[in-house]
Parts: C-alpha cells; structure tokens; sequence
C-alpha cells in the first residue's frame, strides 16, 4: 500500500498534504531569492557581455531575456558557475536572433521613381505593381490578427516587443503570427517574393 501511495503522489501534481504543499512554497521562495541575488550579482556583468557582441541598446533587452528564462530553469538553485550559466543562456539567445534574422524576409520598398521612367524602369514600375497586387490579396487570405501583426512589423517597422505591448498578446504569440504570415506569403507569391 506504501508503494501505492506514493506512485499516486509523485504523479499528482496537487499538494497531498500540509508538509508537501510547505516543501513546495520553500522551493519557490528559495528559486525567487535565489533569482534576486543573481540579478544583483551578475546583471552589470551580463549586460557588458553582451554590450560588446549587440552593442548597449539591445544588451538591455537580452540579459531581460536571460533573466527570464533562467527563472524558468530548473537548474537556478543548484548553479556552481553563475556567470557562466547566465552567458550560455545570452549565447544562445544571440544564435537565436541570428538564425531568425538570416531567416526573415527583405522586402524592397515598393515605391514608384518619380523620374521620367526608362524603359528598364518601366518594365520594374509594371513588376512592382503586380507584386504589390499579390502581396495584397494574399495579406487579405491571412487572419486579421496575423495580418494586422505583419504590417505592424514589416509596414509601421515595429519591434516584435512594441507588437506585444501594444496588442497585449506574448512575445512568442507575435513570432508564431509572422512565421505564420511570412509562410503563407512565400507560398503564395513564390519565386517573386
């Protein structure tokens, strides 16, 4: 019957009685101080670390970034090296942002030269406007919350964080929404885009 019970509470993910439940509200005091102390001790450090690889405007953003994901880290009570644990997480933040920009989209602006047009112009005028056309009817195939995150990011040049501040929505809501949009807009305007 021991076996039994216990089989039951470690698979229950609800207090089984008063001393789990206090097990579990000391682990979360601890993670949080623990939390507290290593911003303290290592954020100067961190944002000089990255400073040097983004430059000091997107460090600040970042080492927000490494914060947040080492309080979700299982490891953040039992860490040796802080430091360090903390510059692994910003690396791969950094390779992160890195393989999301190689992967996004140009796009050339798609105003027309008020020059007399040569013929070469002409020809990029009439390709301008059909490319204009068909990123407009396949804007209008997207839902209108995917669509309206796209041209906030790629037509008002708005941050992926100014989007989810200002619609109120996660962070990785408005990344889900422009990889959604820019699949759906390579496969409907093909090799032209």
């Amino acid at each position: 019957m021991t076996q039994i019970a216990a089989e039951i509470r470690h698979q229950s993910p609800q207090c089984v009685g008063p001393a789990y439940c206090a097990a579990k509200v000391s682990l979360t005091v601890g993670r949080r101080r623990t939390l507290d102390a290593l911003y303290r001790e290592e954020r100067a450090g961190l944002i000089a670390y990255l400073a040097r690889r983004v430059g000091s405007e997107r460090a600040r953003d970042l080492a927000q970034d490494v914060f947040l994901r080492a309080a979700t880290s299982k490891q953040l009570t039992e860490l040796v090296n802080p430091a360090g644990f903390l510059r692994r997480i910003a690396f791969n933040l950094m390779v992160d942002e890195a393989r999301r920009q190689k992967c996004r989209v140009r796009t050339q602006p798609l105003l027309e030269n008020a020059d007399a047009p040569s013929r070469a112009a002409q020809e990029d005028a009439v390709h301008v406007r059909e490319t204009r056309q068909a990123l407009e009817i396949a804007l209008a195939e997207l839902p209108e919350k995917c669509a309206r995150i796209f041209a906030m990011n790629r037509f008002e040049k708005k941050s992926y964080r100014e989007i989810h501040i200002e619609l109120g929505i996660a962070l990785p809501t408005v990344d889900y929404h422009m990889m959604k949009a820019l699949a759906h807009l390579r496969q409907a305007l093909g090799h032209s885009w």
